[in-house]
């Protein structure tokens, strides 16, 4: 498998670092109001620590923007020991193993489906979903209503009302650095999500 084969290779950065290499879990909360999915692990990110959205630059913009609206107890994540703590928050993606160039195939996306289907089952509290990218919007759909997927369409910063008491369905654009260093997405539009994620869960203790 390609995320293997890179932590095998490494990169410079990281050559002291024991890598993951294997298919990365979802975490957080059991008891989550909010669900956050992203696209796939990152070759040097969480295939290395084996945390999604940890060690890399985009899980740097998550776990800030949870911590400024009170849903993480620190800042930054560096590695699955750095004692983060997510607040009612559940932290998953469609593809579990880092497929080459960032771009999993439709079989890929196929094969690890059962995997977030079935975090969907287990986590019965959540209440409102954050998508990060477009396939990651489309695969939720299609997981909870596949009719839903035909009608509406990806926005960012959107907010969507599903049917048969789905749970408030918000997306956002992914916080890679394709979008960052571009300016697609900027810093002021990711916490603007934020602050509309946070105004649509229940109150946290």
């Amino acid at each position: 498998m390609h995320c293997t084969e890179i932590a095998r290779k490494k990169t410079r950065m990281f050559m002291d670092w024991d890598y993951w290499g294997k298919p990365v879990p979802g975490f957080g909360d059991p008891q989550a109001s909010l669900l956050i999915i992203g696209l796939a692990p990152a070759a040097h990110g969480a295939n290395r620590t084996g945390r999604m959205f940890t060690g890399d630059s985009s899980g740097q913009w998550l776990v800030k923007a949870l911590y400024e609206t009170g849903l993480a107890n620190q800042p930054y994540t560096v590695s699955k020991d750095d004692g983060l703590k997510l607040k009612s928050v559940y932290v998953t993606a469609v593809v579990r193993c880092a497929p080459p160039k960032n771009r999993p195939t439709s079989e890929e996306i196929d094969n690890c489906s059962e995997y977030l289907s079935e975090e969907l089952r287990i986590l019965k509290k959540v209440k409102v979903v954050l998508t990060l990218g477009r396939i990651a919007f489309e695969s939720y759909l299609k997981l909870v209503n596949g009719r839903e997927m035909h009608r509406l369409r990806f926005g960012h910063g959107k907010v969507y009302r599903l049917s048969h008491g789905s749970p408030t369905l918000v997306a956002s654009y992914h916080p890679s650095r394709q979008n960052t260093q571009t300016g697609r997405l900027t810093w002021r539009m990711w916490m603007k999500v934020f602050r509309k994620v946070r105004s649509l869960v229940p109150p946290i203790e």
